[in-house]
This record gives C-alpha cells, structure tokens and sequence, in this order.
C-alpha cells in the first residue's frame, strides 16, 4: 500500500478494503437474522422478543470491543504510514490483549448478575426461559465474537481483507447448518441456536489464529510491554464507536420499554423483524467504514490529508447508494418479509407497515456513520463522539419518547428517520468547517 497507489485509484481501492469487509460484516449480520428466522419458526414470536431484549448485552460487548480495537488499529495504521513497523505490532498485541481481557471480564460480571439482569430486562414466563437458556451460553460466545472482530480489522489493515472474509463466510455457513441441526433436528431450542453460534465462533478463531502464525506478514502475536500512553489514546481515539454501539443499546432498551408499554409482545417482535433490515444495512455501512478506515489513516500519517478526504467523500457516496437501493428492494418485498419470521398476521401486519417509514433513515444514517468513521481513523475523537452520541443517544432518545406518543406505532418508526436527518446538519457542520481549514 502506497500513496501514489492510493491517490491513481483511490475508488478502487475503496472497493478493495470495503468489498471483503462488508462481506464479512454482512455474514456477520446474517448470522442474527438466521439466528432470528430458526427462532421464531421453531421457538415462537416468545423466543425473538426475548433475543431482542438481551441485545443492550450483545452491544455492551461491541461497544466495549471496538472501543479499543478501532482506536488501536487506527493507532497501529498511522505508525504503519509513517514506517514504525515495530511500535504499530505492539499497538497490535497490546490491542488484542485488551479486547480479551475486557471481554471476558463483561461476561464473568454477566454470570454473576443474570437474575438481577432478567429482573430489570422485564423478562417473564417464556421470554424469560428462552433469555436464560439463550444468553447463558452467548456469555461464552460473545467474548470470543469480539475478540475474532479485532484481530479481523488488523488483518484488513496489513491489507489482506480478502482471507477474513474467508473466515466469515465459513463462520456463517457453519452457523445456520448448526442451527438447523440444533433448532430443527434435534430441537435444542434457544440453546440450541446459540450453541451454533459459539462452535462457529471458535472454529473461527481457531482459523484466524492460524493465519496471525503462518501467514500474517505485518502483525504477529506474542509478547509486548504494555503502554499505558497507547491504551489511554486508543480507547479515546475509539470513544465514538464505544459511544455509538452504548447509545444503540440504550435506545434497544428504550425502544422495547416504550413498545412492550403500548403495544406488547408483537409490536417488540414486529420491531426485531424490521431492525433485522437495519442491521444488515449497517453492516454494509460498517464494511465501508473498516474497509476506508485504514486508508485514511495511512495517507493522514502520510501528510495527504486532501487524499484522507477524497476516500471519504467517495465511501459517502458508496453508502448513500447503497441505502437506496435497500430501500427500494425491501420496498417491493416488505409483504413477503413481514411474514418470513413469525406465521402471526398481526405482526405481518405491523411489520409491513413500518417497514418503509423506517427505510427512509437509511438515506442518512450512511453518511452520518461514514463521517464519525473518518474522523476516528484520523485522531479527531471529539468530532466522532459528538455524531455518534447526538444519532445514537440525545437525539434519538428524545425521538423515542416523544414521537410514538403523538404518532403511536407509526412515531416508533418515524424515531430513526427524524433522528439521521437532524444529525446530518451536525455533520454537516463538522464538515464544513474542515473544508474551510484545508482551504487557509
């Protein structure tokens, strides 16, 4: 990678980084919407809502994961522009050493808390079973998901995307054969499907860390001396995406209070089914934004902070486009894909309805994410937070509250929309003024 290379086919180069990756994320995402589709044909609409009301867990995790690998691989991208191949693989191993520790340190506190955390969730009768049987075991999946997550954004970054997209794919294949083996044949119910997801979890690592043995060519694991200067900058260099996965469980759970008060069970369940859409589109929004990231670091190490920029305004475009042609796609499909999940006609119903409301957030949230990602790989932590927070929490939040209360259900899918649009002008903003400093 160089910045000439970069700077003659800076598109395709995107397309390089971004393509793979959101391969991989997409599968990733996958992963929960089959996971979703054996859950509600052979657990019930019960077993979806109680997956749902555990997601704050599952972003705790992410946010605490990307916290500090996206800081550290920024970090490690920056001194691999500048040509400190040594300091960017100890930014690597003490990365790494991090995420585990912090993750599994989540899912020991977790344990020891689970009935207290049923009890505030609001879990009850079946929903609370399949909460326990489900998320016992995702408590041992979970610190490994993130730990496969980290070491897969070093592997994009030493430029090789194509070989964990490899890993993601055989990660998701495996993942639905086990859960149709588990959910279906042997009907294991929610242990069942999240059991698939561990094995599959740890036949990936098992995968990756062959690759960091034989065949990694920057990055290597083994001993490092540990930085406190390096942690410290990486996690607030990552604050914005540790803000941004945080703000997504709170709303999760603010989101399911306000459903499960007005319109109970199947209005939570009809939410899930349509959010299984947003969560693919972030993955290809967040593919874009990992696949980018590492090139924006290494010109912005490199001085080429007008080439950082142009990577960013073509990924911008990239993902406006892409939210487009989701929206029209699952416009046409919205009857067919209420009903794919839970033979139950009123969720059908509901789901259908808001599905396009909702869609129309997807014109926004690309760019708003794309934008907090470039200021992130470029060290500016306090632009990043700032749109995170505003999309993921204040704004959003409010939306929450307010919006089902004058609309009703139809405010609920209204509460994205307002929010990406009102965010945008702060991204704008930001924008605008770095347009005007580069310009002095």
């Amino acid at each position: 990678m160089n910045v000439e290379e970069i700077r003659d086919n800076t598109a395709g180069k995107i397309l390089e980084f971004s393509v793979p990756a959101i391969i991989s994320m997409v599968l990733t995402a996958f992963i929960t919407v089959a996971d979703g589709f054996f859950m509600g044909n052979y657990v019930g609409k019960e077993g979806i809502a109680a997956v749902n009301l555990g997601l704050p867990v599952i972003y705790l995790y992410l946010g605490v994961g990307l916290a500090v690998s996206v800081g550290g691989v920024a970090i490690a991208g920056m001194a691999l522009g500048s040509g400190d191949r040594h300091a960017c693989n100890q930014v690597f191993r003490q990365t790494i050493a991090t995420t585990a520790v912090l993750s599994a340190v989540l899912s020991v506190g977790f344990f020891l808390c689970f009935d207290p955390m049923l009890a505030y969730l609001g879990a009850e009768g079946q929903v609370a079973e399949h909460f326990r049987k489900y998320y016992q075991i995702m408590l041992l999946e979970l610190p490994v998901m993130v730990v496969n997550s980290a070491l897969g954004m070093f592997i994009r970054g030493e430029g090789n995307p194509a070989f964990y997209m490899k890993v993601t794919v055989a990660n998701g294949i495996m993942n639905v054969v086990l859960d149709d083996i588990l959910a279906r044949c042997f009907t294991a119910g929610a242990a069942g499907i999240a059991l698939a997801s561990l094995i599959s979890a740890l036949g990936s690592l098992g995968w990756i860390l062959y690759y960091f043995w034989k065949k990694a060519q920057v990055y290597s694991l083994g001993r490092f001396t540990f930085d406190r200067e390096v942690c410290v900058r990486g996690i607030l260099n990552g604050s914005s995406e540790f803000i941004g996965e945080m703000s997504t469980g709170i709303a999760m759970f603010a989101y399911n209070l306000v459903i499960m008060r007005k319109f109970g069970a199947d209005g939570v369940t009809a939410f899930t089914i349509v959010g299984y859409v947003s969560y693919l589109f972030s993955m290809v929004v967040v593919g874009f934004g990992q696949g980018a990231s590492p090139l924006v670091s290494f010109c912005w190490g490199a001085g080429e902070r007008r080439l950082a920029a142009r990577i960013r305004r073509k990924s911008n475009g990239y993902v406006l486009s892409a939210g487009i042609l989701v929206f029209l796609v699952m416009a046409g499909l919205r009857d067919w894909y209420g009903g794919l999940f839970v033979p139950n006609e009123n969720v059908r119903a509901m789901a259908a309805g808001g599905m396009v409301v909702f869609m129309t957030s997807f014109f926004f949230s690309g760019v708003n994410s794309i934008t907090s990602f470039y200021f992130t790989a470029t060290g500016r932590a306090f632009e990043s937070a700032v749109i995170s927070f505003s999309r993921g929490l204040v704004i959003l939040l409010a939306c929450i509250f307010l919006l089902p209360s004058l609309f009703g259900m139809t405010g609920v899918w209204l509460a994205a929309p307002v929010t990406e649009a009102v965010t945008l002008g702060i991204t704008g903003g930001f924008l605008w003024r770095e347009t005007n400093m580069q310009k002095r």
